[in-house]
């Protein structure tokens, strides 16, 4: 879809949409850079991720979300508060690789994750050769390899160009190529990723909640990799439903009547502050189910603070 949606700067929407997208993007910015950040202090404190594969995932998600909130929120901002593109085209292409470029590196590594914590918990002992330190980095130096390769096309897929005497930033493929390439981006960056988180935590699931080892009962041990699990599926769903308004949009301009109004408008800005808001989410949910992370932010904002 264009991203040159423009309304009338004298109208009521304009001043109120003036007012509303800085406040949203501005907390976005705001609590995902500093939650994203303590991730990283946290993981990256006293070795957390050094022999800990599903935390080596987390700190790769943080680093997606990380440098998507940096590289590409601020930018995608001015859409709808200034009348044109101001950062030149170099910035164009830049800014919507950017976007894509992390929500395919952050589907990679749900899905990669997903698949550890099947093996954790349901074959802890065979999976121990594969789920090392080492396989780890290996599988996160692919998620990037694959990131950048899907993410590359879109470095052509955006042009600044005048338009009525204004710079903006907006797609320049011809309709059937930008069509072919935003169902590939649906299939290979949301559908398929979800298929496979969706198939191994119910099977993870089925396993945690039926199967009892007859030497740990409901032991700390299985309490723990199920707060871990709960976690992570947390993390998962909140992605699905965020980037899903996206996605459905996008398919409907496709495929449905979609006229340009300015309802279309809203459900355009509504649909970016949703998926946009999925990075600064994360932090969140570590806080709010793992202890363990409770604990470490506070230590993190002690050692700030003095």
């Amino acid at each position: 879809m264009p991203d040159s949606w423009n309304i009338s700067s004298d109208s009521l929407e304009a001043r109120a949409i003036g007012i509303i997208v800085p406040i949203v993007y501005s907390l976005i910015f705001l609590v995902g850079t500093v939650g994203n950040s303590l991730v990283l202090a946290v993981l990256l404190h006293n070795g957390e991720v050094k022999y800990n594969t599903t935390n080596l995932f987390i700190l790769n998600l943080a680093v997606a979300d990380l440098f998507f909130i940096v590289f590409c929120v601020p930018f995608q901002a001015t859409i709808y508060t200034l009348d044109g593109w101001l950062f030149g085209a170099v910035a164009c292409k830049a800014v919507h690789f950017f976007i894509y470029l992390t929500l395919y590196a952050s589907s990679f590594t749900l899905a990669a994750v997903s698949v550890d914590r099947y093996l954790a918990i349901c074959y802890p002992l065979k999976s121990r050769r594969l789920r090392t330190t080492c396989n780890a980095v290996l599988a996160i130096i692919m998620i990037w390899s694959l990131s950048l390769l899907f993410a590359g096309p879109y470095l052509s897929y955006y042009q600044t160009i005048n338009y009525q005497e204004t710079f903006i930033c907006a797609p320049v493929w011809e309709d059937q190529h930008r069509k072919i390439l935003d169902i590939l981006t649906f299939v290979f960056s949301y559908f398929l990723p979800i298929s496979v988180v969706s198939l191994a935590y119910a099977r993870t699931i089925k396993f945690l909640w039926t199967a009892v080892d007859p030497l740990e009962g409901i032991s700390e041990s299985r309490k723990a990799k199920r707060r871990v699990t709960k976690m992570i599926i947390a993390v998962t769903v909140l992605f699905c439903l965020c980037w899903l308004p996206h996605h459905l949009l996008i398919l409907y301009f496709w495929f449905g009547y979609f006229d340009f109004n300015q309802a279309t408008f809203a459900l355009r800005l509504a649909s970016h502050c949703c998926s946009y808001a999925n990075s600064c989410l994360n932090p969140i949910v570590y806080a709010l189910i793992s202890k363990h992370f409770r604990k470490k932010f506070k230590q993190v904002f002690t050692c700030v603070l003095v």
